[in-house]
């Protein structure tokens, strides 16, 4: 079943989301070469509570970290440690803040360094398919109409979307149905109507879509290690149409 919120339960998550989108601002400004993961980390879950919320990933389903930090092949929930960063990798910075007991999520690919032109593309198109996955997520358009619109973009700028890995609802819980594909055909799947929360986080790659567990077990990498980028927002639907949450 799929929740539906209220109006005074969106703007506690729209003032949660607020406060995630400046965190990752933050750690936007500490991701440089020689910096470890495990810092990351620690700066993410300091910043959070200085803000009176909580880090919601740390102990979610023995999630063993505040933030996830994945490195060029990984895709998505690698865990923090004394990895370095290098000149020339991508990382994704995905966090999800609890406050006021509701639940917000965002992510962003960012570029260690220099990177070459390919690998901006990639990051650049991966963002843009959140942007227009996000403008199908009005009333009566339906699941079908969000992964279409982002499949389709990331196939004719030469990429392609992982499909084994989805986006979900959010709000009272960190994963909420639906699940959302970042694939599929208009018109198909649930019907979307005003008060839905739902965290939209296309995953793309440069060649093999599929994944498999990292080697800790917690994450997911692309099979043949390829380049992954990935971007998420929490997004209300709203009567006018979609309003993003985990913006500043």
């Amino acid at each position: 079943m799929i929740r539906i919120y209220s109006e005074n339960e969106i703007e506690i998550l729209r003032q949660g989301g607020k406060i995630l989108a400046k965190i990752i601002e933050e750690l936007k400004k500490e991701v440089k070469p020689g910096v470890t993961t495990k810092h990351l980390n620690k700066v993410a879950e300091n910043l959070v509570f200085s803000w009176g919320a909580e880090p919601s990933f740390k102990g979610f389903e023995g999630f063993p970290a505040a933030l996830c930090t994945s490195i060029n092949e990984e895709i998505v929930h690698a865990v923090p440690g004394k990895r370095k960063l290098k000149e020339g990798d991508i990382l994704s910075l995905d966090f999800g803040v609890r406050f006021e007991g509701y639940c917000t999520d965002m992510a962003i690919t960012v570029p260690v360094g220099k990177i070459d032109k390919k690998i901006k593309k990639l990051i650049r198109v991966t963002k843009e398919t959140l942007k227009i996955g996000i403008k199908q997520a009005k009333p009566g358009n339906h699941l079908g109409d969000i992964g279409y619109a982002i499949q389709d973009y990331a196939e004719k700028n030469g990429f392609n979307v992982v499909q084994e890995l989805v986006g979900h609802g959010v709000g009272k819980k960190v994963h909420e149905e639906p699940k959302i594909p970042n694939y599929g055909s208009p018109d198909e799947g649930p019907e979307l109507k005003s008060g839905m929360v739902l965290a939209l986080e296309p995953m793309v790659t440069i060649d093999d879509w599929h994944v498999e567990k990292t080697k800790n077990g917690s994450g997911y990498k692309t099979v043949d290690n390829s380049l992954s980028a990935h971007f998420e927002h929490t997004i209300a639907i709203t009567p006018k149409g979609p309003k993003v949450l985990t913006q500043l």
